[in-house]
């Protein structure tokens, strides 16, 4: 049953197309549930952020998993057949469990290094949990994942030179627009818009408005900075007075039309309006690019802003690289290592078969023994089995994982464990250590 990862990103798709098969948070769980249903899933979780969707699952067999997932997006998220043969990447086994773990290191972000991702990761995990998609395999992979990018930011340099998106959008409008006594307009009150109205009262800006759909917490932005709180049917007057607007929802819709954009360059003649988008999928309509005075950037803009704020973090990639590398072994090494347990088990059973005969034989020959100490006999037997095992399980363990390495089948494993060997050792080492003491 391999691990797969379906997916597109910033590197693989333009912002359109991420737009159009973005994932709203709270749609996650719901998915999922539809994923659920395909019988050659047996887990799945979806991480969905800014810049990426991607699915990863535990599959019955390669082609008829990445089958069934395909047959999921065109369907549940009525992605188009040319996505697929332009954008959408499919990694296998070792590649697809890398992929998480550069993903959650923060080597795959737009922003290398984003403290972000690793919420998200989590996020991820949560709602797999609650749709009951996330098995123990995935659970294990996600746990890694986010092990990784602990790792990465506690013993390299990844998240050093502090830069934000909010903060990269606020340096490119000012290339464009002197914030010193300009009126800027900050539409949403989440993270980012946080991020964003705090550097802009930072660089001076003269006027700040925030527009949010939730009065209370953008009043509560609003009072930190000494800026003004509006509500969203406010927006058309605030644009008409802005020199600036940075929007941060990502909500899905274009909460900004182009009709409301020419409206609000009506009642301006003559001033110029700079829009930096960073919501994804993109807040504002598209048409908007082609009206008189309005400039509008976007998230792809702001990466020569970024780069020149992050050498420390390129340094350190090849460090967080190496973490991945050796963390994506011990993973594999366990999972490749799953072929081992219905062997354990069988040789479990067995042992506690031995066990459980031999101790009948000892109160058998010794009625006068009471209950305690009874108990304490079949404690002792047990702790016994255990470290009788310990040797024979890691031989099977390591011999499951090397056999998987290899290719070998499940079939092939069973015929280079010689499992009644191991049993007639334990039986012998059992009764030796467990023997009735001679009258």
């Amino acid at each position: 049953m391999p691990i797969v990862v379906l997916g597109l990103s910033h590197k693989t798709a333009p912002p359109e197309v991420r737009d159009r098969h973005a994932f709203p948070a709270q749609r996650v769980t719901e998915a999922l549930g539809a994923l659920r249903d395909y019988p050659g899933v047996r887990e799945a979780a979806i991480v969905a952020t800014c810049n990426r969707l991607e699915i990863y699952a535990e599959v019955a067999d390669f082609e008829t998993g990445v089958g069934e997932i395909k047959d999921f997006l065109t369907t549940y998220r009525a992605m188009r057949v040319e996505d697929f043969d332009k954008y959408l990447y499919t990694l296998l086994g070792a590649d697809a469990v890398a992929q998480l773990l550069r993903v959650a290191s923060g080597l795959d972000s737009m922003l290398i290094g984003e403290a972000e991702i690793m919420a998200q990761v989590k996020g991820a995990l949560a709602s797999a949990q609650a749709a009951g998609t996330m098995g123990s395999h995935l659970n294990r992979l996600f746990r890694t994942a986010l092990r990784a990018g602990k790792r990465a930011r506690t013993e390299t340099s990844i998240g050093s030179d502090v830069v934000s998106l909010g903060a990269a959008a606020v340096e490119l409008a000012s290339r464009s627009v002197d914030l010193q006594g300009a009126s800027a307009v900050v539409v949403g009150a989440g993270k980012m818009g946080t991020t964003v109205a705090r550097h802009l009262a930072a660089r001076g800006a003269g006027r700040i408005a925030i527009v949010n759909r939730t009065l209370a917490r953008a009043q509560a932005i609003a009072s930190e900075i000494g800026a003004r709180a509006l509500p969203f049917d406010a927006l058309g007057e605030a644009l008409a007075n802005a020199d600036l607007a940075i929007t941060a929802v990502g909500s899905g819709a274009h909460l900004i039309t182009a009709a409301d954009i020419a409206a609000a360059m009506t009642a301006r003649p003559g001033r110029c309006l700079l829009i930096v988008d960073i919501g994804v999928p993109h807040d504002v309509d598209p048409g908007a690019r082609s009206i008189d005075g309005v400039d509008v950037l976007e998230l792809a803009d702001l990466r020569g802003i970024v780069d020149e704020h992050i050498g420390g973090r390129k340094a350190a990639v090849p460090a967080v690289e190496a973490i991945v590398d050796e963390l994506s072994r011990e993973f594999l090494r366990w999972y490749q290592s799953r072929a081992a347990v219905p062997l354990i088990a069988r040789l479990r059973t067995r042992a506690e078969r031995i066990r459980t005969n031999e101790i009948e034989r000892l109160f058998a020959s010794r009625p006068e023994l009471d209950e305690a100490q009874r108990a304490a006999i079949v404690q002792a037997s047990i702790g016994i089995i255990n470290k009788l095992l310990h040797e024979p399980l890691t031989k099977l363990r390591e011999t499951a994982a090397s056999a998987t390495q290899a290719g070998d089948s499940a079939d092939a494993l069973n015929k280079l464990v010689d499992l009644a060997s191991m049993e007639e050792q334990i039986e012998r080492q059992f009764s030796t250590s467990f023997a009735p003491p001679a009258r």
